[in-house]
């Protein structure tokens, strides 16, 4: 009988052990996964968000400059055209690295509106329209702040979604370790606790004979 109760407690704690093991593997695969997404956010932040924020302003940079020269009243016609066309060509070889950033729908709304802007400036430049070139560059400097604020917006989402996943992974860490404290708990109790109770001898009552 004491063998049979014996092997009974300890199919229970493998019982319990295994479901246990179970729900923590299930935890590990889930916290696994969302630190995938968590590394691919933290990344994205970098790549599509400050790499495109650099770009932003670099070519706010090169359109001041185009703006600054076509309103200049003391600048020859040819010195304007030529410094204009030079930052033009600038700003053609950044359109080539912002292309390749991955952008949201209206991220390339508003960059294709960019490049309308800049298109003008350079058919413009050779109708020497110095007062067209300045107010399409002022148009060009609009949409760049209309980008900045929405590669802010979306940098802030990323964060969060990154703080999110973090919070999480967290309180699962912290779950798997209660349940690894609460398994030690239940198996110690089956396995050694009950079998120390059952060596106790209960002194028998003494005989009326």
């Amino acid at each position: 009988m004491r063998d049979q109760k014996k092997y009974s407690n300890k199919t229970k704690a493998a019982f319990i052990l295994l479901i246990v093991m179970l729900i923590i593997l299930l935890g590990n695969f889930n916290t696994l996964r969302n630190s995938k997404n968590v590394n691919e956010n933290i990344n994205a932040i970098y790549k599509d968000r400050l790499v495109v924020a650099h770009y932003i302003f670099q070519y706010s940079k090169q359109l001041h400059f185009i703006k600054a020269e076509a309103e200049k009243l003391d600048l020859s016609d040819n010195i304007k055209k030529n410094e204009i066309i030079h930052t033009l060509d600038i700003i053609h070889n950044i359109d080539d690295l912002y292309a390749k950033t991955v952008l949201t729908n209206k991220e390339k709304q508003y960059f294709d509106a960019f490049l309308s802007s800049c298109k003008e400036i350079n058919k413009q430049v050779e109708n020497k329209n110095w007062n067209q070139i300045a107010s399409s560059s002022a148009q060009a400097l609009k949409t760049l702040e209309a980008l900045s604020q929405i590669q802010i917006k979306e940098g802030k989402a990323k964060l969060s979604s990154a703080n999110a996943m973090y919070n999480k992974n967290n309180s699962l860490g912290q779950l798997q370790i209660a349940l690894l404290i609460i398994l030690g708990g239940i198996t110690f109790y089956l396995l050694i606790v009950k079998k120390i109770k059952r060596k106790i001898k209960i002194p028998e009552p003494p005989s009326m004979n």
